[in-house]
């Protein structure tokens, strides 16, 4: 029998195993807890929760995050499995014992006849002669796995402070305020001149936003962060506006090279700039505004620019330790490395956020590496679902910036439904036609059933392949 082997014992490796032990792979899991521990865990069981023990809504009609346990669940997760045996009261969302999460999971993976544990480190490469890994080490990936991986992709930065910009939904823009235009107009390559969003800011406005931007409420490093640098090409905004109260107004937020289109008379103090962030055109980023301003003051002093008032943001910003590859340029679409496909990589490394994201791309990668061993490729799940649609943005549906890791825009990113294809509502069932919230509310609806009906279709062809 040929074997798997599996590099981290997290959420995502324990998924992955989980799922080509059940297509009849042979897997030997490999992690160094507690011969080495992390700064973060502090116990050896496997799916450990370092942070929250939630994970977050369940809600599958109108929450992507709810939409991918479904997804999950009907994919004979063992995560999500585990995870509704050991569920506490959390209203809406899903929250779990932790420690009974965790020791029930290592309980099923080490019951599995075809699943071995080895514990301890592996320090280097994999060995030539191990033809199928996952690696999937998390954000927590040691020194020196990491450093090898480095070398190996070609990527100079690939663990640093990760400073990460919010993305807001589009159609939460006001237009009325907001224009497209690129600076003096310049198009780009494969650009129409009108490549940004701006929202402008009078004098009064853009001095206010920076009062605002210093006295809000930030994150606090832990202990183990502190010694970790900031990636030199993304400091946080309010350390930028440390710098002086014009820092911005010349940085990120230059107005010159635009012309309001709705005031063409009068020349903005300053403006944000919002930048396409997925091939779909749903989600824009915020340029420069990556920050360690905690969640609630961000939404409140980003709200606070003209045109975002009512702003919704897919993902606010963040600030803290990472180690993640620059999935779109290094691997292919089944997650495998494209100079050395014996190697793939799962769970928060690829550039995904979140438990249930990591245990997702887990499942994916433990059935296209089995599928593979077997000799029987499987397809992608379709873009249509949360899974398809995760792993798209991870393989090449975000839009890279450049070609260097110094200009690179790839950040990780939790499900959310501007990952997703759009699909058009106009009229409720009754043939009223659909306005703001009711109308938002229905799409997500809409994508969802759509996702679930698409996700049977994928795993119904999964069956046939697996056979």
């Amino acid at each position: 029998m040929n074997t798997l082997y599996i590099i981290g014992g997290g959420l995502a490796g324990s998924e992955a195993a989980w799922q080509a032990a059940r297509m009849g792979v042979k897997v030997i899991i490999h992690e160094m807890r507690p011969r080495r521990m992390t700064e973060a865990h502090t116990t050896e069981g496997l799916a450990e929760l370092v942070c929250s023990n939630s994970f977050r809504s369940d809600d599958w009609e109108y929450n992507a995050v709810g939409l991918l346990h479904e997804e999950m669940r009907r994919s004979n997760s063992l995560i999500m499995e585990v995870a509704d045996a050991k569920r506490l009261p959390a209203g809406g969302a899903l929250a779990v014992d932790r420690v009974g999460f965790s020791a029930q999971v290592t309980k099923r993976l080490m019951d599995h006849p075809n699943i071995d544990l080895e514990r301890g480190e592996i320090a280097d490469l994999p060995p030539a002669d191990w033809r199928s890994v996952i690696i999937a080490t998390g954000p927590l990936t040691s020194e020196s796995l990491a450093d090898k991986i480095r070398k190996l992709t070609g990527e100079e930065d690939l663990a640093f402070f990760d400073a990460i910009a919010p993305i807001v939904h589009k159609d939460s823009i006001d237009f009325s305020i907001a224009w497209y235009q690129s600076r003096y107009d310049k198009s780009g390559l494969d650009g129409s001149g009108a490549d940004y969003i701006n929202c402008p800011l009078d004098r009064g406005q853009y001095y206010d936003f920076v009062d605002t931007l210093l006295s809000g409420d930030k994150t606090d490093f832990h202990e183990w962060e502190k010694s970790t640098p900031y990636f030199s090409g993304c400091l946080p905004i309010e350390v930028m506006a440390e710098r002086g109260p014009d820092t911005l107004r010349y940085g990120p937020m230059k107005p010159v090279g635009l012309t309001n289109k709705h005031k063409p008379d009068e020349k903005p103090y300053a403006v944000v700039q919002l930048r396409q962030d997925n091939a779909l055109g749903t989600l824009w980023n915020m340029v420069g505004f990556q920050t360690k301003l905690k969640y609630g003051a961000q939404a409140e002093i980003f709200r606070k620019i003209p045109g975002l008032e009512n702003a919704v943001f897919a993902r606010l910003g963040g600030l803290h330790r990472n180690t993640f590859l620059n999935s779109p340029k290094v691997l292919d679409s089944t997650l495998r490395l494209r100079n050395e496909k014996r190697l793939r990589f799962a769970g928060q490394i690829t550039g995904v956020e979140g438990y249930v994201e990591s245990a997702a791309i887990g499942l994916y990668c433990g059935r296209m590496a089995a599928g593979e061993i077997k000799g029987r490729p499987i397809s992608n799940p379709p873009p249509t679902t949360a899974i398809g649609a995760l792993l798209n943005h991870i393989t090449g549906g975000h839009l890279s910036v450049g070609g260097s890791s110094q200009t690179r825009s790839f950040q990780p990113m939790n499900v959310n439904y501007g990952l997703f294809p759009p699909i058009n509502i106009q009229n409720s069932e009754n043939g009223k036609r659909l306005k703001g919230k009711e109308k938002s509310r229905a799409r997500r609806r809409a994508i969802s059933v759509r996702a679930l009906e698409d996700l049977e279709t994928w795993l119904h062809g999964f069956s046939q392949a697996a056979e």
